[in-house]
């Protein structure tokens, strides 16, 4: 048995996935009216994404389930210990990003949200699932959350903040990137400017999609 497919944590997921199903972003008023090309339009603006993202604060934007078992999975198979993540929410991925520190044996998981509600949300799930120790919260706009104090070393990064912002938060994180750091980078066809900079093995990186929402990058030495 791991952590992830153990009480209390699999019951926790279990609950949070099916209430994120119940609870679609596209229920919610901010999506009233917006035409595909207006969507488009705010999930790639650096100017609107306050706004945008504290309109759905009652929702979760969860990776999918798929998602969040390959981001345990990664996370194990390198012997993460070092870990950061763009955008919280409710803190799903999160969870299982820490069931992997935990069964690596312990580790270090910073978490950058700026919606405080939600960020209340994610510490009281990860305190039920017994995880919160591994976790780092941090409230506010990664662009300044995630400048300072960060690990010597990072094993894993996950993307699931605002789109726009991937390349200028991989800015931040650059430096400390090692051979062989893995990146998740969650409906990053929302960034293009991140797609061709991972995308670029000239930049240091090696990188392709996981599927039609996700895409996998390794930093080459």
């Amino acid at each position: 048995m791991t952590t992830l497919s153990s009480a209390p944590v699999a019951p926790l997921l279990a609950r949070l996935f099916a209430e994120a199903d119940a609870n679609p972003p596209a229920a919610s008023p901010a999506f009233a009216g917006i035409t595909g090309e207006d969507h488009r339009r705010l999930m790639r603006s650096k100017t609107e994404y306050r706004d945008f993202y504290a309109a759905l604060a009652d929702f979760a934007l969860p990776v999918s389930r798929e998602v969040g078992g390959l981001l345990y999975m990664l996370s194990r198979a390198i012997r993460a210990t070092s870990i950061v993540e763009f955008g919280t929410s409710f803190g799903l991925s999160t969870l299982h990003l820490a069931a992997a520190l935990r069964d690596n044996g312990g580790g270090r998981l910073i978490t950058s949200e700026f919606e405080p509600a939600k960020l209340l949300r994610a510490r009281d799930n990860l305190t039920r699932a017994g995880l919160a120790d591994l976790v780092e919260f941090r409230e506010g706009d990664a662009l300044e959350t995630l400048a300072t104090d960060l690990p010597e070393t990072i094993d894993l990064v996950l993307l699931d903040g605002a789109k726009a912002l991937y390349s200028d938060i991989l800015d931040r994180l650059e430096d400390r990137l090692r051979p062989g750091t893995i990146l998740i980078a969650d409906n990053a066809d929302h960034c293009p400017e991140y797609l061709e900079r991972v995308g670029n093995i000239a930049n240091g990186y090696m990188s392709m999609p996981f599927s039609d929402e996700v895409e996998l990058s390794i930093r080459l030495g």
